[in-house]
């Protein structure tokens, strides 16, 4: 893997995330996807300038305020430059810390030893223990930053509870905190099916996505997928503000995303009606706008046995989106059906890479120990007679080596 982390420890790593936020959900203060949202926002007002209307005449005024609100920001070179300056020094600054940490306890040598033994013999270490200790902490904490599973369950639990105590102007108000579609009108199955679908599509990007980068690159990783999909929220809409400046971020989250989606979308369909699931992913991902919530919210409605999409009203525009999945329409009792969804397929997740990882530890306890080659036998000649000093004890035996297996 990227991070030099052997696969077994990043297993274990990712436990301890999930099981962190589980448990402390998101911080109700400093949150640092906040801060970071701040930070992309003056650095976009301050790139991302419009170019200025030269009007002729008086006469050509109200053409040019229109020319001027029709007319792009700034270029794809500033989305560019904007992008890494947001995202670049923020994933630098744990990469150093932990090539730092993990040249001092060797990581090159534990590459080469069985991952579980290695680490119990690293922190039985107390001169190794001090730098794995908190570079495994740096993993953990970046992961438990990233994810957003428990922030999911907490954010449509609520607007659940409201649909099955008849309060429907509390479940309005809730569902829109999670959604940009219009709300104030919706009736008790828009909310449903608004709500579904910000479940699926979401999984992927705070959860799936995640974890998936945690697992080639470490909390880096995870870093980097997260601000990269969180400028994509900001700045990747097909305006004229951010048509060209978004142009960069929009690319790099499709990238970034389109093997995560595509896992997602698997995972979804293995978990629920597989077969209905498979067949709209096929016949209506192409469909939709996006190359990787396609995939994700098809399958996704599909395994749930679900239609979604259609119909939905934009700042107060009705639109006709293409069919999402295939089945009844989302009724509220669906949104804890799409949570455990979610949830099973993060389970899933975290159980493959504790197995995955655990195969070279067992592996490893098949080998044969290394065949010992004999010395070469001293040449036979008269030597002057001395005392025979005592053997000292030997202190270079494997078990004093760490990473050694015995």
């Amino acid at each position: 893997m990227l991070s030099g982390i052997p696969l077994a420890w990043l297993g274990m790593l990712a436990l301890a995330g999930v099981v962190l936020d589980m448990l402390l959900g998101e911080p109700r203060r400093w949150h640092p996807l906040v801060g970071f949202g701040k930070l992309a926002n003056a650095i976009e007002r301050r790139l991302n300038r419009r170019k200025p209307g030269v009007p002729v005449g008086r006469a050509d005024k109200a053409q040019a305020t229109r020319n001027a609100k029709a007319e792009p920001g700034a270029g794809r070179a500033a989305g560019v430059l904007a992008w890494a300056l947001a995202v670049l020094p923020i994933v630098a600054l744990p990469c150093l810390a932990l090539v730092w940490l993990q040249h001092q306890f060797g990581m090159a040598a534990v590459a080469a030893a069985i991952p579980v033994t290695a680490l119990r013999e690293l922190l039985a270490e107390p001169s190794t223990a001090r730098y794995l200790i908190p570079a495994l902490a740096v993993h953990v904490i970046l992961l438990y930053a990233c994810l957003g599973l428990r922030s999911l369950r907490d954010h449509t639990k609520p607007i659940s509870d409201a649909l099955r105590a008849g309060d429907l102007a509390t479940a309005r108000t809730l569902t829109s905190y999670i959604v940009s579609r219009d709300t104030a009108d919706a009736s008790e199955s828009d909310l449903a099916k608004a709500g579904v679908e910000s479940l699926l599509e979401n999984g992927n990007d705070a959860v799936f996505g995640t974890l998936f980068w945690f697992a080639v690159a470490g909390g880096p990783g995870a870093l980097l997928f997260r601000l990269a999909n969180t400028l994509d929220a900001m700045w990747g809409y097909r305006n004229p503000r951010f048509n060209h400046f978004g142009w960069a971020a929009a690319r790099i989250d499709d990238v970034l995303n389109w093997i995560p989606a595509r896992l997602t979308a698997c995972s979804y369909a293995l978990l629920g009606k597989t077969r209905l699931a498979w067949q709209c992913w096929r016949s209506q991902a192409p469909a939709w706008p996006s190359p990787n919530a396609g995939p994700v919210m098809a399958a996704g409605a599909g395994a749930l046995g679900l239609a979604l999409g259609r119909e939905a009203s934009y700042d107060g525009v009705p639109e006709v989106r293409p069919p999402l999945g295939m089945g009844e329409p989302a009724k509220r009792e669906d949104l804890g059906r799409a949570w455990r969804l979610v949830w099973k397929t993060t389970v899933l997740w975290v159980a493959l890479l504790l197995l995955v990882g655990a195969l070279p530890e067992t592996a490893g306890g098949r080998r044969s120990a290394p065949a010992v080659v004999p010395k070469p036998a001293p040449s036979l000649q008269t030597q002057p007679t001395a005392p025979i000093a005592p053997i000292a004890p030997r202190t270079d035996l494997p078990a004093d080596i760490p990473g050694v297996r015995q």
